[in-house]
């Protein structure tokens, strides 16, 4: 089932010219960034009369660049933006000791992970007020169950996105099958990344996404091996040009980024698989060290306002966490259940990931390099 409201489409030339600026920002944070890292005190410039900065690490297409600027305004703290597009890419740069971030916006599973291995900064919430606007039912989740860690962002749901016109509708799309239909071969997209790729193979086999049974990975992967000569590429943010100027006819991604290919294309269409789907929640933090910890929280802070969150949720399409901002939006969208499902759906429907064992994380990253050196 399809949810395609006018709500959605209505400011499509618009959002365009703000994604071009949103690359032209970025790229110039870049700059600002590597300057403030090589070259400045981030501790000392937080507490200049300018009010210091904030370096902002978040996935591409994800926020309303403006309300970095309103930010600016309101607290005099400049915002170096940069983006990545996957949690891994993430990971692995603080891993490995680069960065200078002050905010980063994981998911669910990577959150556990950073937090078992001691990666993020418990908040200071009496300097985050606005935390008491976000949906009771994402509180205290499974991959921070204190809550000390991260206040929710934005959350949804994984399904496949398809274009009518170039694919058998019906039956061919209730089913994570599709994606191995040799019919489609050279069409077919696939995440660029280990666990929503292997997480796809294993719930087709029927298997949870947060399996620790070595046997059932080495099963996904191996169907994931036999798909591959079907592909046309494992993708990430790029999934977006593809789909919306029709060079690919079938891919993975989420509901929001779904509404933002549809403006584009409005011919695009959803599809849930019947064998079920991930839904995520990804969350603000403070990685370990960071240098402007108290302007990282007056962010987290402002990104939870009202204002703020309704200018993001309207310009990327994700479901709020902010019950506040649920009032502003139409009627038409809150009811959608695919942007905000209710239990049933939930428990039905939906599974999490978890944070997997270490043991089972370098399980996923030895059968990843298998995958990708597959012929």
């Amino acid at each position: 089932m399809v949810y395609l409201y006018p709500y959605y489409f209505e400011r499509g030339k618009r959002k365009q010219l703000k994604k071009t600026l949103a690359l032209l920002l970025a790229s110039a944070s870049v700059l600002t960034l590597a300057l403030t890292a090589c070259g400045g005190n981030g501790t000392s410039s937080g507490n200049d009369a300018s009010g210091g900065v904030v370096n902002v690490y978040n996935w591409g297409e994800y926020i309303d660049m403006s309300v970095l600027d309103d930010f600016t305004a309101e607290t005099g703290i400049k915002v170096n933006y940069q983006t990545y597009d996957s949690n891994e890419a993430m990971y692995g740069k603080l891993a490995g000791g680069s960065g200078g971030y002050d905010v980063i916006i994981p998911s669910d599973y990577m959150i556990g992970q950073m937090i078992e291995e001691d990666m993020l900064e418990p908040l200071n919430f009496d300097h985050i007020p606005n935390f008491q606007d976000i949906d009771p039912s994402l509180l205290n989740p499974e991959y921070d169950p204190e809550n000390l860690y991260s206040v929710p962002y934005m959350f949804g749901i994984l399904g496949i996105i398809y274009n009518p016109t170039m694919v058998d509708e019906g039956e061919d799309m209730e089913t994570w099958d599709v994606l191995w239909n040799e019919k489609y071969a050279g069409d077919i997209l696939m995440f660029d990344n280990s666990r929503d790729t292997i997480g796809i193979s294993l719930k087709r086999l029927g298997y949870s996404y947060n399996t620790t049974d070595s046997a059932q990975i080495e099963e996904a992967v191996d169907q994931l091996i036999a798909q591959k000569p079907l592909l046309q590429a494992y993708v990430m943010d790029d999934i977006f040009e593809k789909l919306e100027g029709e060079n690919a006819a079938i891919g993975v991604y989420y509901y929001g980024d779904y509404l933002t290919m549809k403006e584009n294309n409005d011919v695009l269409a959803f599809a849930l698989p019947r064998e079920g789907t991930n839904r995520y929640v990804d969350a603000m933090c403070i990685p370990k060290g960071a240098e402007n910890k108290e302007n990282a929280e007056k962010f987290i802070n402002f990104m939870c306002s009202t204002a703020a969150g309704l200018k993001n949720c309207e310009e990327t399409w994700y479901s709020t966490p902010l019950l506040s901002v649920r009032e502003e939006l139409g009627a038409e969208v809150v009811e959608d259940s695919f942007a905000y499902p209710d239990t049933a759906f939930m428990s039905e429907q939906c599974e999490t990931f978890s944070c997997l064992p270490a043991e089972i994380r370098t399980l996923y990253n030895d059968q990843w390099v298998r995958l990708m050196n597959a012929s």
